[in-house]
């Protein structure tokens, strides 16, 4: 489990063209999270919410700011899990596990080989990503991710490009790896129901990349979209986002 610490951190692009504006995707974010937590990052497109995964991820670096990723003092290791698997066409499944890992092949395999079990996919060890449906490759890669033993697991819209019954089910299993690993997850979502179902807080991007809200959710896991609290909880989180909108149209007027 890590400590993320985010302080006044804010990125600014260059502009697009010659006599253009630079764009500010993130101004002045400030929050911090620590231990077992699952936090999700939500709000409208363009708000900044992938540009923040980025920096955190090291990926992208912030105009100014800091930020902080830490394991009992030291520099935390880090998991990613993408839009898409991203996983090596002409490698099998275990070969994309073993290729991440870092650890003695055979500790690599019997770590690889749990992960995998608990994604539903511990017969697939030699099959190739192309014999795997889009839902069974992303399981793949949310188990490579795994496996690494992140201290921070940064998953960046990951059932997206998914059937919604498929990602159902993956955000039902994901809820079950969570409870078993104790990781601390940063996940970003445009999917407010998604957000409710899976993190325990939530925070909310506004246009412009400024923190609009921070709000806990406080229900027990495992969760069901189905049960009345989840759909209250909801349904405050949607009011809210109505309230952002409403706050930027009345700005601009």
């Amino acid at each position: 489990m890590a400590t993320l610490q985010i302080e006044k951190l804010t990125k600014t692009f260059p502009a697009h063209s010659k006599g253009g504006r630079p764009v500010r995707a993130i101004q002045d974010i400030s929050f911090a999270m620590s231990g077992q937590v699952f936090v999700s990052l939500v709000g409208p497109s363009g708000c900044g919410k992938s540009t923040l995964l980025n920096i955190v991820s090291g990926v992208d670096s912030p105009s100014t700011g800091t930020v902080t990723v830490t394991q009992d003092g030291k520099k935390a290791r880090l998991g990613y899990v993408f839009q898409d698997s991203r996983l090596l066409p002409w490698r099998t499944v275990m070969q994309n596990m073993l290729y991440v890992s870092d650890l003695p092949e055979e500790e690599a395999r019997s770590n690889a080989s749990k992960y995998l079990e608990m994604v539903g996919l511990g017969h697939a060890h030699e099959m190739f990503p192309g014999q795997l449906s889009g839902g069974m490759q992303q399981r793949v890669g949310i188990a490579r991710a795994f496996s690494v033993s992140p201290d921070l697991l940064l998953m960046d819209e990951p059932f997206s490009h998914l059937d919604a019954i498929t990602a159902r089910s993956l955000r039902e299993e994901l809820q079950v790896m969570w409870n078993a690993t104790k990781k601390t997850v940063l996940f970003v979502t445009h999917d407010v129901m998604e957000a409710v179902q899976l993190s325990n807080r939530i925070i909310t991007l506004a246009h412009g990349g400024t923190v609009f809200d921070d709000t806990t959710v406080e229900l027990p896991f495992p969760r069901k979209a189905s049960d009345p609290e989840f759909a209250a909880q909801q349904a405050e989180l949607l009011g809210r986002f109505e309230t952002m909108e409403l706050e930027r149209t009345a700005a601009k007027g």
